[in-house]
């Protein structure tokens, strides 16, 4: 017998900027984020090209962090349009103590500020609402664009770290004294 303490219920909050809603992942979204992890381009700074197979389990992914953490990743969709455009996120990695921010936009629409603006809105909900001192993005040091955008909200560069065997860039926002 289950109780309703065993059973969360889970609801992903809906932000929206004067371009953009940051929503939840529907199973529409797929197409364009399993094409997007398959272009080489697209995933050039990121863990390289995923297959379809793949893509589903990330994707599933990335929905899941919300019903385990109570945080995670929106799906960033234009209001003129509603086209699903990228994804941003909120979420603790395993083993990590700072709350994480990410980000990515479809290839199709970069260099449109689109990061910055789901960005801006997802920091703003980690400061304001879920009152995180400090907030974490592991960047690419050839990331040149997610870079700019880091530093766009805040973000400043720490130190490097290791990232399952990658050299990646810490950068930090908030209480920025290194832990």
């Amino acid at each position: 017998m289950t109780t309703d303490d065993d059973c969360p219920s889970v609801s992903v909050p809906r932000l929206q900027t004067s371009r953009l809603r940051l929503r939840e992942l529907r199973q529409a979204d797929l197409e364009a984020y399993a094409a997007n992890q398959a272009d080489p381009v697209a995933m050039k700074h990121m863990s390289g090209v995923h297959d379809r197979r793949t893509a589903w389990r990330t994707f599933s992914a990335l929905a899941g962090n919300w019903m385990l953490q109570g945080i995670g990743w929106w799906a960033i969709e234009r209001l003129h349009d509603l086209a699903y455009v990228g994804s941003v996120g909120v979420f603790y990695r395993e083993g990590a103590g700072d709350l994480e921010m990410g980000w990515f936009v479809l290839r199709s629409h970069w260099r449109q500020g689109i990061a910055a603006e789901a960005g801006r809105a997802a920091l703003d909900y980690a400061i304001g609402v879920l009152a995180a001192p400090r907030v974490t993005a592991l960047i690419d040091p050839g990331n040149v664009a997610s870079i700019a955008v880091g530093a766009r909200l805040g973000f400043r560069y720490e130190k490097d770290v290791d990232f399952y065997g990658q050299p990646t860039s810490l950068y930090a926002c908030g209480d920025t004294v290194s832990r």
